[in-house]
């Protein structure tokens, strides 16, 4: 959807909800995208939308006046698109994504549920793989696009969405868990439970990339299962921010001295020849993630 479009759906919401942050709860995104949405129509139009207050927001005289021609433009707009979606057929389709875990825990399901509202009718294909199998699904035809870490295959296009930091995970009386900052030497002193999906062998990397070696006691193929052994005390570990949203483990989380990070980015085939869907839904994607961790 076009992004001044986006920005005067928000203008309307606040206005009818008298809040950002409920705003943001029903138009799916962070409370500080909406507000800089805001910022931008009052920086574009130079005027002030609204009073903020402790208890909300209020419309000034200028945001009321203005509100009535917001709401015909977005009117107008959705005719245009509905138009637009009928000629290319984006009634109905099936968009196939390649995900990993992290992904599809904790960026998809709003997402999806963001992009279902405007086109019910899409169907969604999700593949859990690491990322060799999703750049070969890719490249083969089995999925129209998918996540994965840069760099990517070559010939495949790549468009970045996040930088993604590792973390060391202690179980919670572990001596290092009262340091603000793990250093990565330490972890070698403890038994350490090495997530190593397929042939991605990142964390691996990031000792090598230090002159160092893990004691590896245990090897999985699962995050959750990582979390669970490390609470259990078994070990410590290494997993990225991503997957260690809102997790049910009593496990300890902090950044290490060597700050390792990974680039996870959408790839596809070409943003030129996918599908009318394909490429709507990474609209969504590319500008909500950029609106979210901006």
């Amino acid at each position: 959807m076009d992004i001044n479009i986006q920005k005067y759906k928000a203008f309307m919401k606040v206005v009818e909800l008298g809040s950002f942050t409920k705003a943001a709860e029903k138009l799916f995104y962070s409370q500080s995208a909406i507000s800089r949405m805001i910022n931008d129509l009052e920086k574009e139009w130079q005027v002030s939308l609204f009073e903020r207050h402790r208890s909300g927001v209020r419309l000034t005289s200028d945001g009321i006046k203005l509100l009535p021609f917001a709401k015909s433009v977005c009117e107008e707009y959705l005719k245009l698109q509905a138009e637009v979606d009928a000629l290319n057929g984006l009634q109905s389709g099936m968009i196939r994504i390649g995900t990993f875990s992290s992904v599809a825990t904790h960026w998809l399901p709003d997402m999806l549920r963001a992009f279902q509202r405007d086109y019910p009718n899409i169907e969604f294909e999700l593949l859990l793989g690491d990322y060799t199998e999703i750049e070969g699904w890719i490249a083969e035809g089995r999925v129209d696009c998918g996540f994965t870490r840069l760099p990517a295959l070559a010939g495949l296009e790549a468009i970045f969405l996040e930088k993604d930091e590792y973390l060391a995970v202690l179980p919670q009386d572990h001596p290092l868990a009262d340091h603000d900052t793990v250093p990565l030497a330490a972890l070698c002193d403890s038994p350490f439970i090495l997530l190593e999906k397929g042939s991605n062998h990142e964390i691996v990397e990031i000792f090598n990339a230090s002159g160092l070696a893990p004691r590896v006691k245990f090897t999985l193929w699962d995050d959750y299962a990582v979390m669970a052994m490390v609470e259990k005390g078994l070990g410590v570990s290494i997993l990225p921010r991503l997957i260690l949203r809102n997790i049910p483990y009593r496990i300890v989380t902090r950044p290490l001295d060597v700050a390792p990070y990974r680039d996870i980015a959408l790839a596809l085939r070409s943003s030129k020849t996918c599908s009318r869907a394909v490429q709507q839904f990474m609209h969504y994607l590319r500008y909500r993630k950029s609106e979210s961790v901006s």
